[in-house]
Parts: C-alpha cells; structure tokens; sequence
C-alpha cells in the first residue's frame, strides 16, 4: 500500500473538517457583509443619533425570542430535549436563515438537531412542522384581535365577487391536491399534536412560547419606532408587523431580506410614518434581529457541529 493509500487517522480528517466549517462560515459572513454593506452602513448612519434606552430594549426583546423559540419547539415534542443546546440551535437556526430562502436554512437545523436528540427523521419534521402550525395560528389570532381594536389600520381592498370566487377555487384545488399527496405526513402531524395535547405542560410550552416569540419580535419593532422617535401607538406597530410579516412570507427569501423590508417600510408609510422615519425603523429592525446577530449565531452554528450536536 502507498503512502497515499494509506488512510488519514481519524484526528487528521477531524482537524481537516473543522478547518473547511471554518472556511465557509468566514466566507458566508463575508458574503452577506459585502452584498448588503450599504444597508448596515445607512443603517447604521441613521440609528447613531436614535434612543439608545429603546435600543436595548430591542436588543433584549430580540435575545429573548430565541429562548421562547426553544421554548415552544420543547412544546412540540414529548420526549425532553437538552436546554442549552436547544437554545444555542435556535440561535443558529436563525443565522442559518438569513442565507438560505423559504426557512430552509433554519428547518435544516432544527432537523438535524432533533435527529441527534433521538428523534426519528419522521417525528423531527412533525416536530418543526407542529411548532410552525402553533406560530402561524398565534399570528393569525393577535391579527384579529388587534384588527379589531384598531379599526381601519388594514384595508382590505375591495375585490369583484367573481375574483374572490376563482381565488376560493383555486385554493381548494391547491389544498385538495396537497392533502392527497401529503395525507400520511398530515396525518403524522395531527397525531403529534393531539399527543403533545394530551401533556398540559408541553402544550403550555408550544403555545405561551409561540405567542411569547411573536409578542417580542414586535416589541422590538416598537422599541424601534421609539428610538426614532416616530409617534405610533404600540398596538398599531404591532398590527402593522403581523401583517407585514405574513405578507412577506408568501415571498420567500433569505431572512425575509427585501420582502420583509418592503412590506414593513409599505405598512408604517401607509400608517402614516414619514418615509425616512419608516426606513429608519425598518433598518433598525433588521439590524438587530437578523445582522448584528449574524455572526455570533453562525460561529454558534460552527460550534454545534463541532460538539455533534448538529
């Protein structure tokens, strides 16, 4: 057998891994910096002369959401997962998702992290799937309940009878077709969730962290309307958020960059927010919950596969 033959010992092909992470974490932070250094730099101009008091609270409030994350994927599942690392993965998965669109880089991590608490590939995507029914139905539910306290904020256009009753149509086709086809794993779901319901505790936990991890994420929308000192009552800011956030959604890109932006910037100037004010208040938003994040979450990814927690 040649040298080259001759297998590379265990600790060598380890030390080689650990060297190509590294790499690619550099050269992914390094990426997402260059390509939106002029929204970091213009963000940064403008939020330099913001209250800082309210700042902190968004930077707090956005700390937060991840423990509340943690808390309501410990909901989901009936076995207990270690709380440290659940914590420390929802962090990553959130770096994760500003690279890769549609949630995929954050749902690869939370994946891969149930399977190595124990879970099978199929409860581990019931799992992440339970925890996002609980999030979209926690949205959906402060949405009607704020709308009703702040009549007016969300104007639905007025559509024909004949374009609301195709659009019906076609979304019964589109989930007809979807339940045949994902029938067994829909299914697999609903069994997770009754499961997870029949344990008092661990649906207290989906559920208060699921609207726990909404509630703050707006708060750090107001705190930043504070900072900039833009004179909107807090449940409109709130409002204005769900809605924009669940518009947003249905383009989907990494973090939500340029949907999520547009559609916040739209509703704040629709609000009546003065256009610098509301890309005042978007860029804030963004820094502290997706780029000033960025880099502590993806060496907190690195570190995760490192320890083979992920």
């Amino acid at each position: 057998m040649t040298s080259e033959q001759v297998p590379l010992p265990a600790a060598r092909r380890h030390a080689y891994w650990q060297t190509a992470l590294t790499a690619a974490v550099v050269a992914a932070v390094g990426y997402a910096v260059h390509r939106h250094w002029p929204v970091l730099r213009t963000g940064a101009v403008r939020l330099a002369v913001a209250d800082q008091g309210w700042l902190l609270v968004g930077a707090l409030a956005t700390g937060a959401t991840w423990a509340c994350a943690a808390l309501a994927q410990q909901g989901a599942v009936r076995r207990r997962l270690p709380a440290g690392p659940l914590v420390a993965a929802q962090f990553a998965a959130t770096a994760a998702g500003q690279l890769l669109p549609a949630g995929i880089g954050a749902a690869a991590v939370g994946l891969r992290f149930l399977m190595r608490c124990g879970l099978s590939p199929g409860r581990s995507a019931a799992a992440l799937a339970v925890k996002a029914a609980a999030g979209a139905s926690v949205r959906g539910a402060l949405i009607v309940v704020l709308a009703a306290g702040c009549p007016g904020v969300l104007r639905m256009p007025r559509l024909p009878v004949a374009g609301v009753a195709a659009v019906a149509g076609v979304l019964f086709v589109a989930g007809a077709a979807l339940w045949r086809r994902c029938r067994p794993a829909i299914a697999a779901v609903l069994a997770d969730v009754r499961a997870v319901h029949a344990r008092p505790g661990r649906a207290a936990a989906l559920w208060g962290g699921s609207a726990a991890f909404v509630a703050l994420h707006a708060l750090v929308l107001v705190a930043v309307t504070r900072a900039v000192a833009l004179p909107l009552a807090a449940d409109r800011v709130a409002l204005l958020y769900l809605a924009a956030s669940g518009a947003a959604a249905l383009l989907p890109t990494p973090g939500g960059l340029g949907s999520l932006d547009a559609a916040l910037a739209l509703a704040l100037t629709a609000a009546g927010a003065p256009g610098a004010a509301a890309a005042s208040v978007v860029l804030g938003y963004r820094l502290l919950t997706g780029w000033l994040p960025l880099l502590p979450g993806l060496l907190v990814l690195a570190m995760l596969v490192r320890r083979r927690a992920l």
